[in-house]
């Protein structure tokens, strides 16, 4: 694992413990020479990611469609920025610059993003690990819904039980360095 796609807010959120552990977090990642790859915008929790990994000398590649730069959201300090014409684009090519999955707490773009790595590795077609930091408990709603989507038959098991989940920074980072991806073949009930 080299390069981690970062999905993660537009906002900081209302509880200041949002920022300060995506401010750990994108430390962390840049001393530990993990290129990031994320929405390339300077707001919320995304600035907060580049910022700390940048101040650590890490490197990070934003990604940032045309409408959002032209917005002036697009943070102007990165080690690269790449600009798109779509959200759709955007998704491919962050999902062809990296090796890994992180998503931290954020909105639709978060969530959307979270599920198109998720579901194409319940079909098969990506091995990389998807990790998700579960700052406050914020994804415990969204992982009980999964944990019912099992128990009710429209997710098998295997397919919930890829997704790495941890509070701690350091352990879900450890996790992921550490993931042997299983083959996943769907089956459809």
């Amino acid at each position: 694992m080299k390069a981690i796609a970062v999905f993660c807010g537009a906002s900081a959120g209302k509880d200041p413990v949002y920022a300060e552990q995506t401010k750990l977090m994108g430390a962390s990642l840049g001393r530990k020479g993990f290129d990031i790859i994320y929405g390339g915008g300077h707001v919320g929790l995304m600035g907060v990611l580049a910022d700390a990994a940048l101040a650590q000398g890490g490197r990070v590649t934003g990604v940032i469609t045309e409408h959002l730069l032209a917005r002036e959201v697009c943070h102007t300090g990165l080690s690269e920025l790449h600009v798109v014409p779509s959200m759709h684009e955007r998704k491919v090519l962050m999902a062809q610059l990296s090796d890994a999955v992180l998503c931290l707490p954020g909105g639709y773009g978060t969530l959307d993003e979270l599920f198109e790595m998720m579901t194409l590795a319940q079909l098969g077609h990506d091995h990389r690990p998807i990790g998700i930091l579960n700052t406050l408990g914020f994804y415990d709603h969204l992982l009980r819904h999964l944990d019912h989507l099992a128990k009710e038959g429209f997710l098998r098991r295997e397919h919930r039980d890829m997704i790495l989940v941890e509070e701690d920074i350091n352990s879900l980072i450890d996790q992921m360095d550490d993931f042997e991806p299983m083959p996943v073949t769907p089956k459809w009930m």
